[in-house]
């Protein structure tokens, strides 16, 4: 099954790693490493709640006036 993997640039270095549905963060100092990272956290999350995912997230964007 596909997860998903949302990346953000660390201020302070790195990566943080996140999967939205399952709620495990865990970062990196590359990109690689963050997804490998992740990839075991979330493999250890469903091994102890298998059933935890119903469905992939759902994502998009959306942009914002500035004021």
């Amino acid at each position: 099954m596909a997860y998903t993997a949302i990346l953000l640039k660390d201020p302070e270095g790195g990566y943080v790693a996140q999967n939205p549905e399952t709620g495990t963060t865990t970062q990196g100092e590359t990109i690689d490493e963050a997804l490998a990272n992740l990839r075991e956290a979330t493999g250890l999350y469903l091994e102890e709640f298998p059933t935890a995912v119903t469905s992939p997230a759902l994502m998009t964007t959306f942009e914002l006036a500035h004021a």
